[in-house]
Order: structure tokens, then sequence, then C-alpha cells
């Protein structure tokens, strides 16, 4: 940790001088996203390793370095697992994804809108800011009224406020039981039961409804259910849940385990078919988050759908923003370009801009948490170049 300190107050001294720019990265997993990778790469893959890790107390302090698959092995020795299902975007074998750029990106996979977000499970945090200060936030509790809750603050900052060194994590056991719902039913109908089944007592963790050309019953608009909790909970939901679609005129089944767990892992990693870049090298792949209430949304796109309505993904051309962040914010949301055209990936440094804009209250609460904690604008910003 010495020597990224004296990076940094090296930086700084060229930030002053030359406008030079650092940019964290841990395993380079999220590398596609944002509006660029300008700046000379400070690198975290020495901060490696469990500091401490109490299964009865359920947490555990991490450096930020280490990878994410190597934390989550070691939680699943105790049956005990991270709750939001950190997306890896790579395979399982071959993920270089690290517990730093997990909170610092702040992105959850399927299981988000029932368990929670990175931050809701992040209790303290260390990190060393713009001019070199090493601080701490947070603890190793549950309960922590220590000052500023500046740890979780870091969920999602994507590195403009320090480099996260180390991470106290809440964690779960897994679920006694669970099972898979696959469902022939049609946008509408999907987004219909899922409003209702959320307002009834059914252990619903995750949700994704997709439109498969290959067929199906209803020619192929699929939702996917997958239902964690007690087992006498997950049974009596699966007939009940049953008999509602079947009220719709489609048909469920239950999923053979290892696949649905294969594909759920695939849908978290964004590896489903889904996923994988157009024909049309103009396309970009956009991130809609609206309420989970909103119907279905008046776009000439084919969706796949998360959070039980909550998340919205869709192919459309960077001439379709305007569209898309009006559509979004008619439903109490905003839109996100989350990967950039396939004719742009080639160069890492252009990048088109992916985050909604933020208004004057938001715009002025960044600007001055910079100021606080980089002044000297050590750490690349341009990676959050907002869209008009």
């Amino acid at each position: 940790m010495d020597a990224i300190t004296d990076r940094i107050r090296y930086a700084r001294t060229l930030a002053q001088a030359e406008h030079r720019l650092l940019r964290v990265r841990g395993g380079g997993t999220k590398d596609f996203f944002g509006a660029g990778l300008q700046g000379d790469i400070l690198d975290t893959s020495s901060l490696n390793g469990i500091t401490s890790y109490e299964p009865s107390e359920l947490v555990v302090t991490v450096q930020a370095g280490t990878p994410l698959a190597d934390l989550e092995a070691a939680l699943r020795e105790k049956n005990q697992c991270l709750p939001f299902e950190p997306p890896h975007f790579g395979s399982d074998k071959a993920s270089c994804a690290t517990v730093g750029g997990m909170v610092a990106a702040g992105l959850s996979g399927p299981a988000r809108a029932s368990a929670g977000s990175v931050k809701d499970y992040v209790l303290g945090a260390r990190f060393i800011n713009g001019k070199g200060e090493p601080l701490t936030f947070g603890g190793q509790v549950m309960k922590n009224v220590a000052g500023y809750d500046v740890s979780r603050l870091l969920a999602g900052s994507w590195g403009p406020l320090g480099v996260i060194t180390e991470v106290s994590l809440k964690v779960l056991a897994f679920a006694p039981s669970e099972a898979t719902l696959a469902c022939d039913l049609s946008q509408e109908a999907a987004l219909a039961l899922l409003h209702r089944w959320g307002g009834q007592p059914l252990p619903l963790n995750a949700s994704c409804w997709v439109h498969d050309p290959v067929g199906g019953e209803s020619g192929g608009d699929t939702l996917f259910v997958r239902l964690r909790g007690a087992v006498a909970a997950v049974g009596a939901a699966v007939p009940r849940m049953r008999a509602d679609v079947l009220a719709q005129g489609g048909s469920a089944y239950v999923m053979d385990k290892a696949q649905a767990r294969a594909d759920w892992a695939a849908a978290r990693d964004q590896r489903l078919p889904f996923f994988s870049p157009p024909p049309e090298p103009e396309l970009c792949l956009w991130r809609l988050s609206v309420a989970q209430t909103t119907p279905v949304l008046d776009l000439p796109f084919a969706q796949f759908i998360e959070w039980h309505g909550g998340q919205r993904w869709l192919w459309a051309p960077h001439s379709a923003a305007a569209q898309l962040h009006a559509t979004s914010q008619g439903a109490g949301g905003h839109a996100t370009l989350f990967r950039r055209p396939v004719s742009a990936l080639a160069d890492v440094h252009a990048g088109a801009p992916g985050f909604a804009a933020l208004d004057a209250t938001q715009s002025r609460i960044q600007s001055a948490l910079q100021q606080q904690f980089d002044p000297d604008g050590v750490f690349n910003t341009r990676r959050l170049h907002l869209v008009a």
C-alpha cells in the first residue's frame, strides 16, 4: 500500500504541473464502460488477500485487488455468498474481476431487486484520496454511527474520489431451497404478473424476460423467475405461480437446477445470446432503469428485462439517445449507455458518454465531493462524462 500512496503523491505533482491523470484499475473487466480510459494506470493487484473472515458474524474484510472469484470461493466453503451477485463479465473459469472493482463499479446481478445492491452490503472501507492520505470509514459491524458513511459513497463512484484498498462486507448464507420457473408469456403478461407477485408473500429472488426467436409456445417470449427461501415457502410458491401463468394463457415448468444456475450466471455476466454484439456496427447496449411497475415501453427495440421490470436492456444506435432518455425519464428513471458500438471498441480512449446528465443539485454535490477528496484532479474523471 505504501507504493500506491507514493505513486499518488507523485502523481499529484504531475497533475499540478502537467495535468497528468491516474486511472485506477483492478482486473480491467469494466474497461468497456464509460467515456474513456485516459490516464496512467494505477494497478491494485498487489492488494491481494482476505484480511479477516468471521462466518458466524457474516462479515468478511478483504483487500481491494483480491480476485472476486477467490472471495466467492472462500465464502462458498462456509455456505455463504454475496447476495447481490456482482457480475464478473467473463466466464467463471476465466474471471479477473476484483473486489475493489466490484465496489467501485457498484454493479449488481439478477438478485438486485430482491437482495439489494453492492452499497447495501458495504460496512466499511479504507482508501487513499487524491492527496495521498490513507482514510478509513465505517467498520466491521452491521450498525455503525462513527462519522459519515463514506464507505457506501465509494460504491458506484468509479474511481474519482480515491483508491479503495480494503473493504468490509456483509455476507449471507445460501438459501435452503431454490427453484427457477420458465414461463411462456408475452412481455405485457409477464410484467403484469411480476407486479402482482411483488405484492404477495412469495420468495421472489430474481426474474428476467426475453424474446427468443427460435421458438416457445408464445412465439419465443419467456419469463424466468427464480425463487429462493425456506423449503416450505419455495415448495408452496411453485404450484401457486404456475396456476397464475396458466390463467394468463401461458405454461410454466421448473427448470433443471444445474441448467438454471448456469443460465443465471450467464445473465449476470452478459454471456447470453441477447448480449452478443449485433451485426450492425453502430448499435450500442443501453440500460434503462425504471420503476418496476412500468408497463411495456413504446420503443422499437427488442429488450431483455430484469429486476422484476426495473432494469431493461436494449441495443439501439447512439442517435436514439434523446428518445431513450425521454422514455426512461417519463417512467421515473434514466438511461445509460452501457457498451459502446462495436466500431468504437478498438479505440479505448474514444468511447461514448455513458451516464445520464446530473441535475444542478447533483452536479454541485459531485463537484464538492471531488474537491474534498481530490482537489488537484489526480484521478481520471473523464470516464464520467455525461450524456446531455
